[in-house]
């Protein structure tokens, strides 16, 4: 059966994720590392971390915010991390979690990103990890900032 566009939404009962989803961070970092990508940014994002961070907006932007096309993503370091990760003592931690970007609040993936980051990722799928329902999964893929 031939699968409907993304864009269009699925009746409950056909959502690949329906029956939740298991996880819980173990600070692998792998999320936050590998291959360039994107971490997409808000104004209030950036506006959040800037103050956190004690810096002023611009001062913040111009050393961690770079523009792609229309939108605003976080640069990365050379090797591809998150300008933000640190690495102490095994763990990798988000050195801005409190007030990380809504796509790393929110990061509900298609099923075959799930999937694929699931070969890389300790903490998805784990059998002891928390259940996320779909009620709190929904409530995340729709809130007006999530990408």
């Amino acid at each position: 059966m031939p699968q409907p566009p993304k864009s269009v939404p699925l009746p409950v009962n056909q959502k690949w994720y329906a029956d939740g989803l298991r996880f819980k961070c173990t600070q692998c970092g792998n999320c936050c590392s590998g291959g360039p990508g994107f971490v997409w940014l808000t104004v209030d994002d950036m506006h959040r971390i800037a103050q956190f961070l004690h810096m002023e907006f611009d001062a913040f932007t111009l050393e961690h915010v770079r523009k792609v096309a229309d939108k605003y993503s976080l640069k990365e370091k050379r090797n591809y991390d998150c300008v933000f990760l640190k690495r102490e003592g095994g763990k990798a931690m988000c050195g801005v979690y409190p007030v990380r970007p809504m796509q790393c609040k929110t990061n509900v993936r298609h099923p075959d990103d799930w999937a694929e980051a699931a070969e890389h990722c300790p903490g998805m799928c784990d059998a002891d990890a928390p259940r996320y329902e779909l009620d709190h999964i929904e409530k995340c893929r729709n809130h007006p900032e999530s990408p």
